[in-house]
């Protein structure tokens, strides 16, 4: 059934991260929950309730739109979604943060002048 150009306007595009509910949402928060980790399909459909026939195609949606990293039989949360991740969530906060834990993840652009 078609819809109209309004109601098309108004769908995610996934930038904000996948539809709430569904299996590469879920996938997604499981791989979120242990950042330090990497983890084969079938570790990833037993911890997440996916059918393990959907881990597949979900995980290789993920990495094409930069969410997941792979190397060889494992899977792990990009960096790049866990920056944008962490930067949603301080900007949905509302207070600024401290000096000191921005420092922690600035970047001096002197130590990098040399690289261009």
């Amino acid at each position: 059934m078609p819809i109209s150009a309004d109601r098309f306007e108004e769908l995610g595009d996934d930038r904000d991260g996948p539809t709430p509910g569904t299996n590469a949402d879920r996938i997604i928060e499981f791989l979120r929950q242990h950042p330090d980790k990497a983890f084969t399909q079938s570790e990833i459909a037993d911890e997440t309730g996916v059918k393990s026939g959907s881990v597949g195609p979900t995980l290789v949606r993920l990495r094409e739109r930069g969410r997941v990293d792979h190397r060889g039989k494992y899977w792990r949360v990009s960096d790049h979604d866990r920056s944008v991740n962490d930067a949603v969530g301080h900007a949905a906060d509302d207070e600024m943060p401290s000096m000191a834990d921005w420092q922690e993840h600035a970047v001096d652009p002197r130590e990098h002048r040399d690289e261009q």
